[in-house]
C-alpha cells in the first residue's frame, strides 16, 4: 500500500487523505483540549501542550510541529495519542491542502509517537534515531502502551500501535523539500536513548524535541545528562529567528530558553555528585538542596524527586567508569 501511494500525484494524495479520513475517524475518539495552531513565520506551525504530567490534558503535554511546502506537509513528533495527532491532521488541513509527505520523531517517549499511526496511514514517511528500534523492541515499550490504554482511555485504546520509522538515522541529515531545507541533528542518547533536533532554513527555526523544556520541569528518566548538557552548551542559537522545543512555548529568544534547561540539569549533577562523591543518602542530599528556583513551575512536584533520584544513580554509574 505505502509504495503505491508513493507513486502518486501531490493531487492525488491529497483526495486519498480525505477518503481516509471520513473512513478512519471512527477509529479516533474527539479530544476535548483546545488545539490551537501557532505561526512561527510563514510557513512554519506548531501546536503547544500543556504544561503537565503525561497524562494530563487528555495526553495533550507536547508540542508537534509542521512545516508547509509546494511538495508537501513535513510534520515534527506526532503528539501523545492517535486522537491527538488526528486532532492535528485536521488543524493542518486549515491551513493547507497538502499532504503530509514526512514526519520527523524527535525520540521515542510515549507523548511524542502514539499519533504515528495517524501519518503511516496517511502515506507519510517516517523518520526517527535508530535507537527508536531498541525501545520498540524493549518491554518498557509494550508495559508502557498497556498503561496508557488504561490511564488515556479511550483516546489510546486497543486500535493504538506502536509505529516502526521507514528510515532510521545516526548521523546528520539534511531533505530538500519544496524549496525548504531541513537539516536533521542526529545527537544520539542525551533525553532519551536517541534524540533529534530539525533545523528549517531560510526560516531559521530550530525543532529541538525534549533537549528543550521551556517554563516547566524536564524529564529526566534514564537520560544522559552528562550527554545531554554537552549537546545544549553546543547548540547554536546565533541566526536563529526561533526555537520549538519539546514542552512549552516557542522560544524568540533561543538562549534563554536552552538557559533554564541547562541550569536545571547542571545543577541536579552538582547536588548529586557531591552526595555520590561525599556518600551522602539520596534522601539526605535531596532534602538539603536549594530547589527554590524551579520549584514553582508546572510538573515540579511530579518530577522533580523522580529526576534527582535517577541523576544519583547515573552519577553512581560515572564514579564507577
Amino acid at each position: 500500500m505505502k509504495a503505491s501511494i508513493r507513486g502518486m500525484t501531490a493531487t492525488s494524495l491529497v483526495l486519498l487523505a480525505g477518503l481516509a479520513g471520513n473512513v478512519s475517524a471512527a477509529d479516533y475518539p474527539p479530544v476535548g483540549v483546545d488545539m490551537q495552531v501557532k505561526q512561527v513565520t510563514d510557513d512554519v506551525y506548531y501546536v503547544e501542550g500543556r504544561p503537565g504530567a503525561a497524562t494530563d490534558y487528555e495526553g495533550f503535554v507536547s508540542n508537534a510541529g509542521f512545516v508547509v511546502t509546494p511538495e508537501g506537509v513535513v510534520v515534527f513528533d506526532a503528539l501523545g495519542s492517535p486522537s491527538l495527532a488526528w486532532e492535528l491532521r485536521q488543524r493542518i488541513r486549515e491551513v493547507t491542502d497538502q499532504p503530509v509527505v514526512k514526519v520527523i520523531v524527535s525520540h521515542y517517549h510515549a507523548d511524542h509517537i502514539y499519533g504515528l499511526q495517524v501519518f503511516e496511514d496517511e502515506g507519510a514517511e517516517i523518520v526517527a534515531p535508530v535507537e527508536s528500534l531498541d525501545y520498540l523492541d524493549s518491554e518498557v515499550a509494550s508495559e508502557r502502551l498497556e498503561e496508557r490504554r488504561f490511564s488515556l482511555d479511550p483516546w489510546v485504546n486497543d486500535r493504538t500501535r506502536l509505529v516502526r520509522a521507514d528510515v532510521l538515522l545516526d548521523a546528520d541529515t539534511t531533505y530538500e523539500i519544496g524549496g525548504k531545507r531541513f537539516v536533521v541533528h542526529y545527537l544520539g542518547k542525551a533525553h532519551s536513548d536517541g534524540d533529534m533536533a530539525m533545523l528549517v532554513e531560510p526560516d531559521n527555526v530550530l525543532f529541538s524535541g525534549d533537549l528543550i523544556f521551556e517554563g516547566r520541569i524536564p524529564f529526566v528518566g534514564s537520560a544522559d545528562t552528562r550527554q545531554w548538557l554537552e549537546d545544549l552548551e553546543g547548540m547554536q542559537t546565533a541566526g536563529l529567528t526561533a526555537l520549538v522545543p519539546g514542552h512549552g512555548p516557542v522560544a524568540q529568544k533561543p538562549d534563554e530558553a536552552i538557559g533554564l534547561t541547562r541550569e536545571y540539569l547542571a545543577y541536579l549533577r552538582e547536588v548529586m555528585g557531591s552526595a555520590v562523591e561525599d556518600f551522602t543518602e539520596f534522601s539526605v542530599a535531596y532534602d538539603a538542596a536549594d530547589w527554590s528556583a524551579w520549584e514553582s513551575l508546572p510538573a515540579f512536584e511530579a518530577a522533580n524527586r523522580i529526576n534527582a533520584y535517577a541523576v544519583y544513580l547515573s552519577m553512581e554509574r560515572e564514579s564507577m567508569e
